[in-house]
């Protein structure tokens, strides 16, 4: 399907080459005046979890991104009328409600019907590991440094920054992920501190 660009907010199809699938964002409601003038029905087309389109809402964005990302690695919410999807808000006093989808390769909405065995949360048991270090880290953390995490519970006394660079890699597994360019699929190690990269984690899925 070729983008019409008056009825979606597109992000260049034809320049991104990417082995991630693209996602449709579409604006839910409305409850108060959005910066960016978001109207419901809006949808919003996104290259993959990394190319949003031109102007695209940052606070959205920042929203988002663990939803995008989860969904690109084959994440599933039970509780969804579709599995394949789900309902962000508005970071901004909730102004907002989208609902974020996965295109198949023809553009077309994966669609998994809700799970009828879904009785509550199932949080999974998660690790994250320190593989690399250098440079000086001020929690100090080191190589070998292993903590337990149950399903997005935070760690107590964690580094504030790691945790919210680590977070979308823990609410993708906890929700099923699969990192496919992994060894071990159920892991990813390259998630990476955001000053001065100095440590570099790794997070696992325990029990699948």
């Amino acid at each position: 399907m070729k983008c019409d660009k008056k009825e979606y907010l597109c992000a260049d199809c034809n320049a991104i080459k990417t082995p991630f699938p693209r996602l449709k964002v579409t604006c839910l409601k409305i409850y108060g005046e959005c910066y960016h003038n978001y109207k419901e029905g809006d949808e919003l087309i996104l290259g993959d979890f990394t190319h949003p389109p031109k102007h695209f809402c940052l606070g959205l964005a920042h929203a988002l991104f663990p939803v995008a990302y989860a969904l690109s690695f084959g994440a599933r919410f039970r509780f969804m009328d579709n599995q394949r999807s789900l309902k962000v808000t508005c970071p901004d006093g909730g102004k907002a409600e989208f609902l974020v989808e996965v295109l198949d390769k023809e553009d077309k909405v994966e669609f998994i019907p809700k799970d009828p065995d879904f009785n509550g949360p199932d949080p999974k048991d998660m690790e994250l590991e320190v593989v690399q270090a250098k440079g000086r880290c001020s929690y100090k953390y080191q190589v070998g440094d292993k903590w337990q995490v149950k399903g997005l519970k935070c760690i107590d006394g964690f580094c504030g920054a790691a945790w919210h660079t680590a977070f979308p890699a823990l609410f993708a597994l906890n929700f099923g992920a699969k990192f496919f360019f992994m060894d071990n699929p159920d892991s990813i190690d390259t998630v990476t501190c955001p000053d001065g990269g100095n440590i570099v984690f790794k997070v696992s899925r325990k029990d699948t």
